[in-house]
């Protein structure tokens, strides 16, 4: 079954420390390798064989196609704009179902390292769930690239850091992103997300009783609907572009690819 991109180029309320570092308004803009994040993950989604369309999330949709290697987006019949508003889980839960036919895939602009492998990895291991997430193992991680720093969720069996690939399949779907209102603030204390689900997974992740799937089969349980965590063989699709080290990080990464 085809798939709807959506693709969040929004950021949250006030200056955004990453795009002041490189002179920009917008952190879609800021350049990596010489080309701006929005742009380079729009290319990967629509390169994906899986993807039908990409519908790009932002609060001032006009400003990311205002310059020349950029307004390539506004003429590409797969992609289309749509207004975002601060928070996270209601842009999407606004679009998703409507503006975006299920099932939908979610994903960064700042995930410049995706590649189209990664995204058909990822939908072909969805199955029948209602929402997966995609997860790297640390271990693969940081064997990789040792210094990266990342929000670990621990479980009995490994270590894992997202990804910033979901899969939403459907309308029971918007129960995850009900609750994902009320923790997305949290998105980078991993305690949190995981008391967000009651006090017995709380204490059963952080004692380390429960497997990463266990989890996540529990988590999906609590809200009427089927969770699965999808492990990523690369390791790079969990290095996003939140702070200049990333940029270098990944900028070192894309050269080292071409």
């Amino acid at each position: 079954m085809p798939w709807t991109a959506l693709l969040l180029a929004g950021q949250r309320p006030g200056t955004d420390p990453l795009a002041a570092h490189f002179g920009e308004t917008w952190k879609a803009l800021v350049s990596v390798n010489g080309e701006p994040m929005v742009s380079r993950v729009a290319r990967t989604l629509l390169a994906s064989p899986s993807i039908e369309r990409v519908v790009v999330l932002a609060q001032d949709p006009a400003a990311l196609i205002a310059r020349p290697d950029t307004e390539w987006l506004a003429n590409e019949p797969r992609l289309s704009f749509t207004s975002s508003i601060a928070s996270i889980s209601q842009s999407v839960a606004a679009v998703a179902g409507e503006l975006a036919p299920w099932p939908v895939l979610v994903t960064t602009a700042d995930h410049v390292l995706l590649t189209p492998a990664m995204v058909e990895e990822f939908v072909g291991a969805v199955g029948d769930a209602d929402v997966a997430v995609a997860l790297v193992e640390s271990e693969n991680l940081l064997g990789r690239y040792p210094g990266n720093k990342r929000t670990w969720l621990r479980f009995r069996g490994g270590a894992y850091s997202g990804a910033n690939l979901f899969a939403l399949t459907g309308p029971r779907a918007r129960a995850a992103l009900d609750l994902w209102a009320g923790v997305e603030q949290d998105r980078k204390k991993g305690w949190k997300l995981v008391a967000a689900f009651g006090p017995m997974l709380l204490l059963r992740a952080l004692t380390r009783t429960i497997t990463l799937a266990g989890g996540l089969e529990a988590a999906g349980q609590r809200l009427g609907l089927a969770a699965r965590p999808v492990v990523l063989s690369q390791p790079e699709a969990a290095i996003d572009v939140d702070k200049p080290a990333d940029h270098g990080l990944a900028e070192a990464i894309l050269s080292a690819r071409s």
